[in-house]
């Protein structure tokens, strides 16, 4: 039984996968208030654990060269920790005063800066009260966010077994709020250039329902990925797989990528085995070698399509003429079933490569694309 079966989670906003939250963060950097007394309404992602919410908002500051702050309020005790702490100074006269010196943590340079308050709901209620002023006006007591930063928070849902606070009308009516949910296509495009386990991405690919929301999270597969990278054979080493699974995922989980290697999956053809080969012969027969048997395995063939368009839409350089004659000779292979290749191609041609925009001029694939514009 999944933990939303278990539990009444109660999450706020609209059910996005991380494709959707950066269509949406690029949005509102776009609609950033022209007006120096005006702020952007922060934005609050909602999610399960180990889902990637914080990495997603990390990786998406990098690629766009914003400026990042961080601060984790579960860590604070009090609300000196918020807002700084008082410092006394000696004037020339003879007298003192008080001031409040801001944590060393406030942002200083002018943005487009993201300032990311993670796992919110997590700190205590005192703590939380003494964000709203933060959420309302981007400032506190002692200090202020710099000008074009923004506000992202991130925060588990309520009405289950994480051990959250709950937040009232007044500090939920200061954001705007979705909920991230896994998606497995959005998670293996980030995969694909996040260096993870080739044989980690056919895996989930194959197996998408394994993401559970337990033991089972997009991170808990990364951290096993990343354990098993060095292993060149699985099927050799399955004793110290088993382990390093067992550590890392629910049982069922573990057990499923135990059989996914002896069943010879984790071998399944990359996309620069297809794109890189110089003969495409030996690779028609391996993919129908893993395809075509008593029940033809769409399953496999649809991780392999998956992979191939995921690299393709996602890489930057053009395709070489090489390139493009392998992925030729893929598309048009006759063991891809019409809907898979014409769900491909439209994809690909969808991209910004111009070299991908040829496959127009191969005929089989041409009037796929052309029926259903």
């Amino acid at each position: 039984m999944s933990k939303e079966q278990q539990f009444d989670y109660q999450v706020y906003g609209a059910k996005v996968s991380s494709l959707e939250i950066e269509s949406l963060l690029n949005h509102l950097f776009e609609s950033f208030p022209d007006r120096k007394d005006s702020v952007p309404v922060p934005l609050c992602i909602w999610g399960m654990h180990g889902i990637g919410k914080t990495q997603l908002i990390k990786e998406y500051a990098k690629k766009n060269g914003y400026h990042f702050g961080y601060i984790a309020p579960a860590q604070f005790e009090e609300m000196g920790d918020l807002v700084g702490m008082p410092k006394i100074t000696t004037k020339e006269c003879g007298s003192t005063e008080t001031s409040i010196v801001p944590p060393s943590w406030v942002p200083q340079q002018e943005g487009p800066g993201i300032f990311l308050i993670d796992d919110v709901n997590r700190a205590d209620d005192r703590i939380l009260r003494g964000i709203m002023q933060l959420l309302q006006d981007y400032e506190l007591v002692s200090w202020k966010l710099p000008s074009k930063w923004m506000i992202v928070l991130t925060a588990n849902p309520d009405g289950g077994d994480y051990s959250v606070t709950s937040m009232d009308d007044a500090m939920l009516t200061r954001m705007m709020h979705v909920t991230l949910e896994f998606d497995v296509k959005s998670w293996a495009k980030w995969a694909e250039f996040s260096n993870v386990d080739p044989r980690g991405i056919a895996f989930v690919l194959a197996y998408p329902e394994i993401v559970t929301g337990g033991r089972t999270t997009p991170r808990s597969l990364v951290q096993f990925f990343c354990s098993i990278k060095r292993i060149r054979d699985l099927k050799d080493n399955l004793t110290i797989v088993k382990i390093l699974a067992d550590g890392c995922l629910d049982p069922q989980t573990a057990i499923s990528f135990i059989n996914f290697v002896s069943m010879d999956l984790a071998k399944l053809v990359t996309p620069e085995e297809i794109l890189e080969a110089s003969k495409f012969e030996p690779i028609r027969n391996r993919i129908e070698d893993l395809v075509e048997g008593k029940v033809k395995r769409l399953d496999i063939l649809s991780v392999i399509l998956t992979r191939l368009t995921n690299y393709l839409v996602s890489s930057k350089a053009e395709l070489t003429d090489k390139q493009f004659e392998n992925l030729k000779k893929f598309i048009q292979l006759p063991t891809i079933p019409n809907d898979l290749r014409l769900a491909m191609a439209q994809e690909i041609v969808k991209s910004e490569k111009k070299s991908a925009k040829r496959l127009y001029a191969v005929p089989e694939v041409g009037k796929l694309l052309l029926t259903k514009m």
